[in-house]
């Protein structure tokens, strides 16, 4: 049962006489929790809605096209609310952030509804059997935060006692034939080494339904006082754990015709290795997680360098990024800039200080930090920076610290790149679109 608060308009519901303020009954004589069983009966080309409208249920049946949109709004995009999670992860990094931001970023949500409909990954804990059946039923694939395979160690690393069974429905998952990425969260001293053999080995048997697996370094903030003790990654522990990573890819191509396990771009910087060509990341099907991210905005970059017309080009940028991806960056300004006479483009280095020095990732620097070590400085024309430092959809730090605030300050005007290297090379060019 779900309110309907608004109609598309010249959309199938309209012409069928629907209305706001309607209650969605059922589809098709089916239940409907929230947006995933919506979505998948409006999927057919005939839809049967049970609606009540003044305390009277009625019928409403639908001839459409296949996947149109019935042009039914809801008060909320998942049609109820956003399921928390309920685990507390050793390596959580909501549980590292100073207090006073703002509320949203303080919300850990784990649903399994978000893995289908924008990619979030969910730990499995707030599943039932009921959720994996209509997983199963409805053949969604999932992306799930497995962190280690070991039923013990699953419930000490997310203190969560009933970490651990939950497993039991990724193994149904795979054997109903839902494709699965997962990801893992490496913590040295507890889920690396033995056990981290131990967990590919596991994740290797749900073949050929697991997609992908991306090993992430456990991220670390100054504000860990009362958390469980945890150590970074240092160069010779990265290294080891590419090296064992490397293996299980090489065992995972022979056997699947793929390497299947991915580490992220980071545990190469920490290694200090060089990263891998683009043919090793395959389709980069673990993207979002920072895995080949350097390598594929490094490739398209020298194809936008190959594309473009030298010349000369009096123009100074700067770039603001995290350590991390400093000399990577530095070098590429430094292609730019042979090509391009006149062309200066200034990289600098920005310190976490609001998280700590430890955190090094470019999508976490803060504008009070960027503020704080720029000022001063001569920036040129504009100063770019990744939109990762921006909150989806806004102009906004993740210390609440505006885009305008940065340029008032700094006194350059701001332009945002995507992780894209045709983008980058636009915006160090001034090319506008």
């Amino acid at each position: 049962m779900v309110n309907i608060t608004g109609i598309v308009k010249g959309s199938p519901a309209e012409l069928a006489g629907i209305e706001a303020g309607d209650i969605l009954l059922s589809m098709n004589g089916q239940n409907v929790r929230d947006v995933l069983d919506y979505m998948f009966y409006a999927a057919e080309t005939s839809v049967e809605l049970s609606l009540e409208r003044d305390g009277s249920s009625f019928l409403v049946r639908i001839e459409k096209s296949e996947y149109d949109d019935l042009g039914l709004e809801f008060e909320s995009f998942l049609m109820d609310k956003k399921q928390s999670c309920r685990n507390k992860c050793v390596f959580c990094f909501i549980d590292q952030m100073p207090p006073g931001m703002r509320e949203t970023l303080y919300f850990k949500d784990d649903d399994a509804r978000l893995s289908f409909l924008q990619g979030n990954y969910v730990t499995l804990t707030n599943m039932t059997q009921e959720d994996v059946d209509r997983i199963i039923r409805m053949k969604l694939n999932i992306n799930v935060s497995v962190h280690t395979t070991n039923p013990e160690l699953r419930c000490r690393m997310m203190q969560n006692r009933f970490a651990g069974e939950k497993l039991d429905y990724l193994h149904q998952m795979a054997q109903a034939g839902i494709q699965l990425n997962c990801q893992i969260v490496l913590c040295p001293g507890l889920n690396d080494g033995a056990e981290l053999e131990r967990t590919l080995t596991d994740l290797g048997g749900m073949m050929p339904h697991l997609q992908s697996v991306a090993v992430v370094p456990v991220g670390l903030s100054k504000y860990r006082e009362g958390l469980y003790p945890l150590t970074g990654f240092t160069k010779e522990s990265a290294a080891a754990a590419l090296d064992l990573i490397e293996r299980y890819q090489r065992e995972f191509l022979q056997k699947f015709g793929t390497r299947t396990v991915f580490p992220s771009d980071e545990f190469f910087l920490l290694a200090e290795r060089p990263l891998p060509d683009g043919a090793y990341y395959e389709d980069y099907p673990q993207y979002e997680n920072g895995v080949g991210m350097l390598r594929s905005l490094s490739d398209e970059f020298h194809a936008a360098m190959a594309d473009a017309e030298p010349g000369a080009l009096p123009r100074t940028v700067s770039i603001a990024t995290g350590y991390s991806a400093y000399a990577f960056l530095k070098a590429l300004a430094a292609e730019a800039e042979q090509k391009w006479e006149g062309l200066q483009c200034h990289v600098h280095p920005i310190r976490n200080d609001f998280f700590g020095e430890t955190i090094t990732v470019t999508g976490l620097i803060t504008g009070q930090d960027l503020i704080a070590q720029l000022k001063g400085k001569a920036l040129g024309d504009e100063l770019l920076l990744s939109s990762s430092m921006i909150r989806r959809d806004s102009d906004v730090f993740l210390d609440d610290v505006t885009i305008g605030e940065a340029e008032e300050a700094l006194g350059v005007k701001i332009r945002l790149s995507d992780n894209d290297g045709y983008d980058l090379l636009d915006a160090i060019l001034g090319i506008v679109y």
